[in-house]
């Protein structure tokens, strides 16, 4: 009786989340491929496009150097009122005992109205060439962090799309070990009816109906969080219903790359962006130490103004001015040489991580290459141990049935047909993992399919 309703308990449960999960379908759900996730998460996930308004900011620090190259031009209106002194100059005028003073000490207050427009040019400045130079680097150096961030995010979504299809072919798996356990209880009931079988035969299959139950329950619930996980990684609201279309196989998460490691490792090499940031960020230090060292050279600028100046507005003259400077810094404090030492280890610690990075390439690329390998032989292995699990319930079925053996040597059947299933399961997203990890490793996780 306690076995009864503990199924019936369970019974009730699973009809209770497909009603639940029956409600949350009622909207259109999204249907999804794994190259459909992987191809929206390397465009539209949430760190990519702060990844993209960083290239942007490095875009707009590229025109900001350059305006030191463009004229600038102003307009500007004075009028001021004055009174002077002229011994505020150093004027001293004589004066000559008993005769008025000619020549008056405080210049009565007068006005001045001025308006002027000017304009400046730069003609030669090395240092602003050379910061635009490393302005230039340090785009392709955030363009390279944003093809990083790309990959990532690629990988990222690649791999809780697996995630969701193993939790899907589990919830699978345990569905078929219900059907057969509901199998079995049928069966010990028949041969307990026929007088073959004992009653603990039926208690024990039942028993097995509630674990089988049980774990579907489990599995149900892994699949909606591998769900809810999927949406995170591709921005979307965790509520949103989705339709994988692609099942955990053999040809999930294919990424077209050669098989060989040296082969594999050139085309890591020239396409991974975590190598090419790292290189641009060394650059750009270089060049922007040249920039500062280049502070020594002449600079050159033409400036003119041209306006009107005078007492009173209507009385207001023409005026102008044109100018040509040519500047050359001799000491500031050995200011630009601290900061072009501060440069130069800047960009020889870049170059130390640029040959760290190689190493770790062709680490990663090997450890990849390693795991899908030993992949290979897990699934072999767990596909003939599926097959044998697979035969050895028939075989216990039939035994039972005959009446021959009790219901132990099926109940141990079924169980080990539970851990084959789920050993095949693991083996073949142990594999998807390995390409995916491949892909990562070589810098071409955005074109997994």
């Amino acid at each position: 009786m306690a076995s009864r309703m503990l199924k019936t308990s369970v019974v009730v449960t699973l009809a209770f989340l497909g009603v639940v999960g029956r409600l949350g379908a009622q909207a259109s759900p999204l249907r999804l491929s794994f190259a459909d996730a992987v191809s929206r998460a390397a465009g539209t996930a949430p760190s990519v496009a702060e990844a993209s308004l960083d290239l942007d900011q490095a875009d707009a620090r590229v025109r900001e150097a350059r305006g030191a190259f463009f004229p600038t031009f102003g307009v500007a209106g004075l009028w001021v009122n004055r009174s002077y002194s002229s011994k505020s100059f150093g004027f001293s005028f004589p004066t000559i005992p008993g005769v008025p003073a000619f020549l008056p000490t405080i210049i009565p207050a007068f006005n001045n109205y001025d308006g002027r427009f000017t304009a400046t040019e730069t003609l030669l400045d090395f240092s602003s060439m050379g910061r635009i130079r490393a302005a230039h680097a340090q785009v392709d150096a955030t363009d390279a962090v944003r093809g990083q961030v790309v990959e990532g995010a690629a990988q990222t979504a690649g791999l809780a799309y697996l995630r969701a299809a193993r939790a899907g072919a589990s919830v699978a798996a345990r569905r078929a070990d219900s059907s057969i356990a509901d199998e079995l209880v049928g069966l010990a009931q028949a041969q307990k009816t026929a007088g073959v079988s004992a009653a603990i035969d039926v208690t024990r299959a039942e028993t097995q109906l509630a674990v089988a139950e049980g774990l579907l329950v489990v599995a149900l619930n892994q699949d909606d969080q591998a769900h809810i996980d999927l949406a995170r990684a591709l921005g979307l609201d965790p509520a949103t219903p989705m339709e994988l279309t692609d099942t955990l196989g053999t040809t999930l998460a294919l990424v077209d790359v050669p098989s060989e490691r040296d082969s594999d490792v050139a085309l890591a090499l020239a396409n991974r962006p975590d190598l090419r940031a790292e290189a641009a960020r060394g650059l750009a230090a270089q060049r922007t130490g040249s920039a500062i060292a280049a502070e020594r050279l002449p600079r050159v600028s033409l400036e003119g103004d041209y306006g009107v100046n005078g007492p009173t507005a209507p009385s207001a003259l023409s005026t102008r001015q044109i100018s040509l400077e040519v500047s050359i810094p001799l000491l500031d404090g050995l200011r630009r040489e601290s900061q072009i030492a501060e440069q130069d280890a800047v960009a020889q610690a870049s170059a130390v991580r640029v040959g760290d990075l190689r190493q770790q390439i062709a680490a990663d690329v090997q450890g990849a290459l390693l795991d899908l390998r030993s992949a290979a032989a897990e699934q072999r292995i767990a596909r003939e141990r599926l097959r044998l699990a697979e035969e050895e319930l028939a075989e216990a079925r039939e035994r039972f049935a005959a009446g021959v053996a009790g219901n132990i040597e099926v109940i141990d059947a079924q169980s080990n047909l539970v851990q084959a299933r789920d050993a095949d399961i693991d083996a073949r997203y142990e594999a998807a993992v390995g390409r995916v990890t491949l892909a990562r490793a070589v810098g071409v996780a955005r074109t997994l399919h």
